[in-house]
């Protein structure tokens, strides 16, 4: 006789509505409610960073930017990462010989030329990044004003289009793809797994986040900390997220994003878990952290 479920386990192995499939993400988008979201005063440009992988930076980026269409803000997602995930959960074509981030970066490219809308929810739009991307590194040592290219460019973008979030998903690494977005933006959330060695590398993200306010942007702050991979069940998880809560206890958000099997599912079906199984416990939860964020804009 199988045991009844825990309030706790309900949580992470209880029903859930059938996941949308992949012909429907059009019906889906118009179909998912949402509470209507706080518009900032201004545009928030947000770099969501860490230097170590797999810490749900992506599924983070995605999942907001989502989150905050729905809730009726206009939002642009800049995929500053070379594989090209965030356009891939987006929706958004991003094979060899799409222009998009590496051509705004490199060639100098206007904004407006490249940055496409994507079906995932109202008012969201994405600047794709493909595999050229990865040689911009390199590319981009000799370039003059080379910290600033993606800065400049922005600026000018947001001259002729109303946005209230801009939104920078990184690749794990402290170059100068990183780098740029850190120049661009005026805020960083900082995604944190509730796992071992959690905190491993913040440190080292946030001296370079002091050397880029000490000479390239005064006004980068540290606004935000998400606790990702939570898994209520383990004694780990818990002690991990009061340790970040006691390093940063006013940047960190009350929401935290359990471990979710849909959330990992919905990338592989061009979709963000909003769309692809919003009733999940991923879903709901990057649905809160959106409200949560869009709260602090002041």
């Amino acid at each position: 006789m199988s045991k009844a479920p825990t309030p706790r386990s309900e949580l992470f192995d209880g029903p859930e509505t059938p996941p949308i499939e992949v012909g429907d993400v059009e019906r889906a988008v118009g179909n998912v409610s949402h509470e209507t979201l706080p518009k900032p005063r201004e545009t928030r440009i947000i770099v969501i960073a860490n230097q170590k992988g797999g810490v749900g930076k992506t599924t983070t980026a995605v999942n907001l930017a989502a989150a905050l269409g729905f809730g009726g803000l206009e939002v642009l997602l800049i995929d500053m990462d070379p594989q090209g995930n965030a356009s891939t959960a987006l929706g958004v074509d991003h094979r060899q010989g799409i222009r998009g981030t590496y051509e705004v970066l490199l060639d100098g490219d206007s904004m407006d030329w490249h940055v496409v809308k994507s079906q995932e929810a109202p008012g969201l739009w994405v600047l794709p990044a493909t595999i050229d991307l990865a040689a911009a590194e390199l590319e981009l040592v000799s370039v003059h004003g080379r910290e600033r290219r993606l800065a400049d460019s922005l600026a000018g973008y947001l001259q002729g289009h109303q946005m209230d979030y801009v939104i920078f998903d990184c690749p794990p690494s402290l170059g100068l793809l990183t780098l740029n977005a850190l120049v661009a933006a005026k805020e960083i959330l900082i995604p944190i797994q509730c796992e071992y060695y959690a905190l491993e590398g913040v440190s080292q993200l946030l001296r370079t986040i002091d050397l880029v306010k000490g000479n390239l942007n005064d006004d980068l702050v540290l606004s935000t900390v998400v606790l990702t991979m939570f898994d209520g069940r383990t004694r780990l998880s818990s002690q991990v997220a009061d340790e970040v809560r006691n390093h940063f206890p006013d940047e960190t958000l009350k929401t935290v994003i359990p471990r979710s099997v849909r959330v990992s599912e919905a990338p592989s079906y061009g979709q963000t878990v909003i769309t692809y199984h919003r009733a999940s416990a991923g879903g709901q939860a990057y649905i809160e952290a959106a409200g949560e964020l869009a709260g602090r804009a002041g």
